[in-house]
């Protein structure tokens, strides 16, 4: 295919061409993102106690500095999302966004390696500064962009393979939400078991360099992936379009309202082939309607009169807003499980038989209950659920999340319990008593990674379904910035409540080195009521969302830069004959008929329509 059919918007119905997209295509991103995490989840895993060993950090600015990582990295991927929406292919994305996480993995393996540019202790809670710092922190900043980059692209790079207007397809987009979390889910327990071994037991500097090898691995395997993709072309601006809804409604602001919805601009697609995904049009955020007001003496112009759909976009991004929010207090119940917990297991019996098991490994356990459960929800739970709601997904993306939200409640409960137990095992039976095993702490990883499964894949999935099709990089972006809000909130928590906790002469519950000296169980327990709190919020606002609903007749056709668009040969009969004569007229034109020779391009259209009535 040439790059005449990509100017032109869309690409004919594939008639007599190699189908792309589907699982074929998918498992190319399946791959690259068991090889990437392998890297990325064991290294945000067994960073804390790289920052307590090598750069000598006290407990609270490893921690801090770890999830201030982590809610830089979740942060970024709206520019990813940005970019791939707007400059560059979802894939092109993901490959220049990835050069720079190599890069920055590379430099953490040489600073790891060289014991110069590793910290003197000086008994402060920070011995970093001049060019030791200058490595540290760059290399930090490098991983979070190149990261968050690729995160910001991948997830709607994948969905794109699928098309949610052919009933097969749409049941298979949700079971891609699902193998995806499969493949983060076996690429992490490689990683937190084989890459955190070596870091711990040989160097952190193998650990770094395996991290970097691996990642390498699944870029490439990612760009070999292309001939097999749908890649839809970048389009105009999400940023911009926002903007023109916002702009347009504060100009209009004193026009009254139309009384019936079918009053405001749209562009028809009667006639002719639209480039535009519609959308119907709802009565939340009435202001914003009056962006579609065309005015009597204005000529219709972007920054004059947005269309209903365009308004519409606006009204899905804010009522997910709300969603985003209510989600952002789990992800800082699982900051914790990263830090915290991770020093917790490193002060406990980490012995399974003969063999010493590395305190960030103990993250295996609930990913190897995922992986197990992933493929049970997929066959055999979401099947039946299909019999009773008639949802592709089983249950609704929202409920998924729901789900999630409890059991992290749960999951905080737990992880109080068992530091009490742990700490009153090391203080109070005397240092002759063998330390409580690392794995009680595999209660709180177990349900808290149960929670994850059902809320990354529901978050996924409702944003990419949600968003408009020009948006959806930006959409899946939402799904970590909930995360990044997490990770920051979870270092403000500590430095507040180590204040407040800090009076009268007492110590901050999270202060110092020694997790023996602390409260952390209360810092827990403070994170399971406020998770309970979070979920009623949830209730009332997944309650009020509004899920999107399509104009029934519009006949969207995807922008691509390679293979057919979105709608493939099952779609057919969306068009009419004489539509799909006159594309299919317009393509052997463009590529093989002389287009004065009618007869002989009538002939060859023929020809292939039958042919795809076959298929």
């Amino acid at each position: 295919m040439g790059d005449a059919e990509a100017e032109a918007g869309y690409y004919p119905l594939g008639i007599g061409r190699e189908r792309k997209g589907g699982f074929t295509a998918s498992t190319f991103v399946f791959a690259f993102t068991a090889l990437e995490n392998m890297g990325f989840v064991a290294n945000m895993v067994s960073m804390f106690l790289y920052f307590l060993q090598v750069m000598l950090f006290d407990l609270s600015t490893a921690a801090n500095t770890l999830t201030n990582l982590m809610g830089s990295t979740f942060l970024l991927s709206l520019i990813g999302g940005f970019i791939s929406d707007t400059y560059l292919s979802r894939l092109y994305t993901c490959l220049v966004f990835g050069v720079l996480e190599i890069l920055a993995l590379v430099l953490m393996t040489i600073q790891a390696y060289s014991h110069d540019l590793h910290p003197d202790p000086c008994g402060k809670s920070n011995c970093l500064e001049g060019g030791i710092a200058l490595v540290f922190y760059l290399s930090l900043c490098m991983l979070a962009l190149g990261s968050g980059g690729v995160r910001g692209s991948l997830p709607a790079l994948g969905g794109d393979q699928f098309d949610q207007k052919n009933p097969k397809e749409a049941k298979d987009l949700a079971s891609f939400f699902n193998w995806l979390l499969l493949s983060i889910t076996i690429g992490a327990a490689v990683g937190v078991t084989v890459i955190v071994w070596v870091s711990v037991n040989v160097n952190w500097y193998w650990g770094f360099f395996i991290s970097s090898v691996a990642a390498l691995a699944g870029f490439v395997i990612l760009g070999f992936g292309k001939p097999f993709y749908r890649l839809r072309a970048p389009g105009e601006s999400p940023i911009i379009r926002i903007i023109q809804v916002i702009v347009v409604a504060i100009k209009n602001r004193k026009l009254p309202l139309p009384e019936k919805p079918d009053h405001f601009y749209e562009i028809s697609d009667e006639g002719t082939i639209s480039t535009e995904e519609q959308i119907a049009h709802t009565h939340q955020f009435r202001f914003l309607d009056k962006a579609a007001i065309l005015r009597e003496d204005s000529k219709p112009t972007p920054w004059t009169v947005c269309t209903v759909t365009q308004v519409e976009e606006v009204k899905i991004l804010t009522r997910m807003l709300p969603i985003v929010a209510s989600t952002i207090i789990m992800n800082t119940c699982l900051a914790q499980l990263q830090t915290f917990s991770v020093q917790q297991g490193n002060m406990m019996d980490r012995h399974l038989g003969s063999m010493e098991v590395p305190a960030p490994s103990i993250p295996v356990i609930p990913l190897v209950f995922m992986s197990i459960l992933i493929p049970i929800y997929e066959f055999f739970f979401v099947p039946l659920a299909r019999k009773f709601t008639h949802h592709p997904s089983g249950i609704t993306q929202l409920q998924r999340v729901g789900v999630g939200l409890v059991l992290s409640a749960i999951s905080m409960a737990i992880a109080g319990i068992v530091e009490i137990k742990r700490r009153n095992q090391a203080t109070k039976l005397g240092p002759s008593t063998k330390p409580l095993s690392l794995f009680w702490l595999s209660f709180q990883y177990g349900i808290f990674g149960i929670a994850d499964m059902f809320t990354l894949v529901g978050l996924l999935e409702f944003f990419y379904k949600e968003a408009p099709a020009g948006m959806r990089s930006l959409s899946t972006s939402l799904t970590w910035l909930s995360l990044s809000f997490g990770y920051f909130l979870s270092s403000v928590f500590v430095d507040v409540i180590n204040a407040v906790t800090k009076r009268k002469g007492k110590k901050g519950w999270l202060h110092g080195y020694n997790l023996n000296e602390n409260n952390l169980d209360l810092f827990y327990w403070f994170l399971a009521v406020l998770s309970c709190l979070n979920f009623l919020n949830y209730l009332y606002w997944a309650s009020w969302y509004k899920y999107k609903a399509e104009v029934p007749d519009s006949k969207p056709k995807p922008r691509a830069l390679y293979g057919p668009n979105l709608v493939d040969h099952d779609e057919s009969s969306t068009l009419d004959n004489d539509q799909a004569r006159a594309i299919c007229g317009a393509t052997h034109a463009k590529d093989e008929i002389p287009q004065e020779n009618e007869a002989k391009n009538n002939e060859a259209c023929s020809s292939d329509l039958k042919e795809a009535g076959n298929d």
